[in-house]
C-alpha cells in the first residue's frame, strides 16, 4: 500500500485543522488538530451591517479580489521532528497526535512503534504550508497557532513574490492564532468587519494556499454561527460551505464589503479534505488575542471556575423555566470565583455582564474576555425565580455496603437501586455527599444512569441518603434534573420519570 493511500485510510471522521500539514521525507501524516462528534445548533444572525457585505456584484468576486488580495500571505515552515523507538506513541508515530483515540490505541498495541517495514527513524525533516494575512503596515500577520507549532524556520511570501524571514510574535493555543511579524513598511492591509454582524446564507470569499497552491479564491455562505468545537472553550466558530482544504489555515474569510469577518482554521472531514463544512475563528477573538500578545507578550483570560452545560427541554422543565436557554451549572470550585459569588450548581445562568446566554457554549467567551477581578452582575435561575448576583473572574491558567433503597432497579419512577456513600469514598476525594447508583433500570436507564453513578442532587435539592432520593423524586413532576457525579465529571441528566 502506497504511503498517501495508508495515510488517507486511517483518517477518520473528525474535524481537523487545514493548515501546516507536516511531510517526512515524502510521506504525509495524517493531518488534524482536533476530532468531534456533534456540533451545537445556534440561533440565525444578525443582518449585515450594510448591504454591500451581501449584495453579490455583478462581476462576481473579481474586483474584490483584486482589491484584497495583496494583503494575504503565504507561510512555510521546516523544522526537524525526532521519531524514535521509545515505546511513546506520540512520538513514534509520525501525526499521532492528530489521530483518534481508536487508531492510538491500534499504534499501542505495536508497542507504540508503527508496524510498517522501513518507516523513518530518529531527527526527519518537517516541512508544510499555510495562509495568513497582513493587519498593519509594518509587518504584523495574523495566522493559525497550528500552523507555525514546532517550527524552527517561519517564511511569508507576498503576493508580488517578495519574501521574508518572519518572527513568531506569540502564539495562542486555546484559540488557534498566531502573531508573525516581518521587516517591512507599507505593506498592503486588511479592513475589519464584525464576525457578529454576519447574516446566516449570505456570500463569503475565502483566499489561501490550500495544498501549496497559492492565493487561491473560493466562495461560499455562512452556513451557521457560534458552533463549539472539542477543545475550543474560547472560540465559537463561524461554519461556512466555502472549500476549504490543508494550507487554507490561518488565511482570511471575507465578507462581499472586502472586510475580514474571520480566520479559516479547521474543517469536518471523513477524508481529511474539504467535504462542504469549515470552520473560521470569529475576527473579533483573534483581535483580541492578537492586541494582548503585542501589548504584552502574552494573553490574559478570566475565570469563573464552574463546569457548565446546555439546558434542553427536559431540564428547562424540570427547573421551571419556560423555554430551552442559560448554562446550567452543574459543578463549582469551593475555591473558585462561582462560589464566592453565591454560584450554585442548579444555577442556570441567563445573562452576563447585561449580555444574555442563549447556549452554554456561549458564556466561556464572555467571560475569557472579562479583565480579571472586574466585578460584573451576571442573572440566573434558581428556585424558580430570577436573582441577580455579583462576580469577580480571576486569571485563567483547569466500599463499604451499609445501606440501599429497599426499591429495586427498574421499579419505582426513577427505577434505581442505591446506596449511601461509604467513609473510604468520601475519603477519596469524590463527592462528599449523594448515593451510589448499584443497578439502573426503567427511566433511570433511559436516561442513560448507570451503576456507579452518584446521584448528589435531583432538582437542585441535594441528596444525602437513599431516603432523601426517594422523597425528592415523590415530589417530582413528570421530569427530574438529577445532577450526577462519574468519575469525577459531574452533569445533570434530564429523566422523565414513570
Amino acid at each position: 500500500m502506497h504511503a498517501r493511500t495508508l495515510v488517507a485510510a486511517l483518517v477518520t471522521a473528525g474535524v481537523v485543522g487545514t493548515g501546516a500539514a507536516a511531510y517526512f521525507g515524502k510521506i504525509p501524516t495524517a493531518v488534524g488538530s482536533a476530532y468531534a462528534n456533534a456540533t451545537a445548533p445556534v440561533a440565525v444572525a444578525a443582518p449585515a451591517a450594510h448591504p454591500a457585505a451581501t449584495a453579490l456584484p455583478l462581476d462576481g468576486f473579481s474586483a474584490l479580489v483584486k482589491q484584497v488580495g495583496p494583503a494575504v500571505v503565504n507561510v512555510s515552515v521546516d523544522g526537524v521532528r525526532n521519531i524514535s523507538d521509545s515505546g511513546d506513541e506520540e512520538e513514534a508515530v509520525p501525526g499521532s497526535r492528530q489521530l483518534p483515540p481508536e487508531l492510538r490505541e491500534f499504534f499501542r498495541g505495536f508497542g507504540g512503534r508503527t508496524p510498517f517495514p522501513g518507516f523513518p527513524r530518529g531527527d526527519i525533516p518537517m516541512r508544510g504550508q499555510g495562509s495568513g494575512f497582513i493587519v498593519s503596515p509594518d509587518g504584523y500577520i495574523l495566522t493559525n497557532a497550528h500552523v507555525v507549532e514546532r517550527a524552527q524556520h517561519v517564511n511569508v511570501r507576498l503576493t508580488d513574490r517578495r519574501e521574508y524571514r518572519a518572527k513568531v510574535v506569540g502564539v495562542d493555543r486555546a484559540t488557534d492564532v498566531a502573531v508573525l511579524k516581518i521587516d517591512a513598511r507599507n505593506l498592503p492591509t486588511v479592513r475589519f468587519g464584525r464576525s457578529s454582524n454576519a447574516a446566516v446564507g449570505e456570500w463569503v470569499v475565502a483566499i489561501g494556499s490550500p495544498f501549496g497552491f497559492e492565493n487561491s479564491v473560493t466562495a461560499g455562505i455562512v452556513s451557521a454561527k457560534g458552533r463549539s468545537l472539542p477543545d475550543s472553550s474560547y472560540v465559537n466558530f463561524i461554519q461556512t460551505d466555502v472549500a476549504v482544504n490543508p494550507g487554507n489555515s490561518g488565511g482570511p474569510l471575507f465578507n462581499l464589503a472586502g472586510e475580514v469577518i474571520g480566520i479559516n482554521s479547521q474543517i469536518y472531514s471523513r477524508s481529511g479534505g474539504f467535504q462542504g463544512i469549515s470552520f473560521a475563528i470569529p475576527i473579533e477573538t483573534a483581535l483580541d488575542v492578537k492586541d494582548q500578545i503585542v501589548k504584552n507578550g502574552k494573553v490574559t483570560r478570566g475565570r469563573i471556575a464552574v463546569t457548565i452545560q446546555d439546558v434542553n427541554a427536559g431540564l428547562a422543565e424540570s427547573f421551571g423555566l419556560d423555554r430551552p436557554r442559560g448554562a446550567l451549572v452543574s459543578s463549582v470550585d469551593p475555591e473558585g470565583p462561582g462560589a464566592k459569588a453565591g454560584l450554585q450548581p442548579g444555577d442556570i445562568i441567563l445573562s452576563y455582564d447585561g449580555r444574555p446566554v442563549e447556549r452554554s457554549n456561549e458564556l466561556p467567551p464572555m467571560v475569557a474576555s472579562a479583565a480579571p477581578g472586574k466585578s460584573v452582575p451576571i442573572e440566573v435561575w434558581r428556585d424558580k425565580s430570577r436573582r441577580t448576583l455579583t462576580i469577580a473572574p480571576s486569571e485563567g491558567n483547569a466500599r463499604e455496603r451499609v445501606a440501599r433503597n429497599d426499591a429495586p432497579a427498574g421499579k419505582g419512577r426513577l427505577g434505581v437501586t442505591v446506596r449511601p456513600l461509604s467513609p473510604e469514598e468520601r475519603r477519596e476525594g469524590g463527592p462528599r455527599e449523594g448515593v451510589v447508583i448499584e443497578q439502573a433500570g426503567g427511566a433511570a436507564a433511559r436516561a442513560g444512569l448507570q451503576a456507579g453513578d452518584v446521584i448528589v442532587s435531583l432538582n437542585g435539592a441535594a441528596v444525602k441518603s437513599p431516603e432523601d432520593l426517594r422523597e425528592r423524586v415523590e415530589k417530582s413532576g413528570r421530569t427530574a434534573a438529577v445532577l450526577v457525579d462519574r468519575a469525577g465529571q459531574r452533569i445533570f441528566v434530564p429523566v422523565e420519570l414513570g
